[in-house]
């Protein structure tokens, strides 16, 4: 359980910061950057679930709490040989197979796409795709992470995942798609 009595602690006054396993690193480090960048998708979610109805208000919050858990899951790099330490929160396949689930069933009612979409829309689908460039953004930062330091690949897959989901929920929030913006290569010229 967690516990936050007291905000504020003075410990990151001077850049640096904890990670789940206590040890202090630069607040601009890759590891840091990676889940600061996921906690950005999280609450561009949270926008987008406001605007949303039925049953989007269900995933996009399980979807929430599911960044946590991967927050989680990026803060504890693995410590060899600590044995006596509590296993740390990882992702597991099987919030990835639900987020496959969603995009299959969601995606059975959107006709195909003959074109890129603009992002937009509607305001839910808008910020929807506020929220996927985001995530894109953070599975970024934990490629560049996983090149220096160990991410678990169940982390890699979810985070790739979840954007393919937002773009799909992109779509379903513009009517089932009828009312995507279709991108016309040139027409500005």
């Amino acid at each position: 359980m967690v516990v936050l009595n007291k905000i504020y602690t003075r410990t990151g006054d001077q850049g640096d910061t904890a990670l789940g396993s206590g040890e202090r690193v630069p607040k601009d480090a890759l590891r840091i950057e990676a889940y600061g960048t996921v906690d950005e998708a999280n609450a561009a979610i949270g926008v987008a679930r406001g605007l949303c109805t039925g049953v989007l208000l269900d995933e996009l919050a399980r979807i929430q709490n599911d960044l946590f858990d991967l927050g989680a899951d990026l803060c504890r790099p693995p410590v060899d040989g600590d044995q006596d330490a509590p296993a740390p929160l990882r992702m597991v396949q099987a919030q990835t197979d639900r987020l496959e689930a969603e995009i299959d069933q969601h995606n059975e009612n959107i006709e195909p796409l003959r074109s890129f979409i603009l992002p937009g829309g509607s305001k839910a689908a808008a910020f929807i795709h506020v929220a996927r460039t985001l995530v894109r953004r953070a599975e970024r930062r934990m490629i560049s992470l996983s090149r220096e330091e160990h991410v678990t690949p169940e982390a890699m897959r979810y985070i790739n995942r979840l954007s393919d989901y937002l773009f799909v929920v992109g779509r379903v929030v513009n009517d089932q798609g009828r009312d995507d913006i279709l991108w016309t290569p040139g027409a500005n010229r």
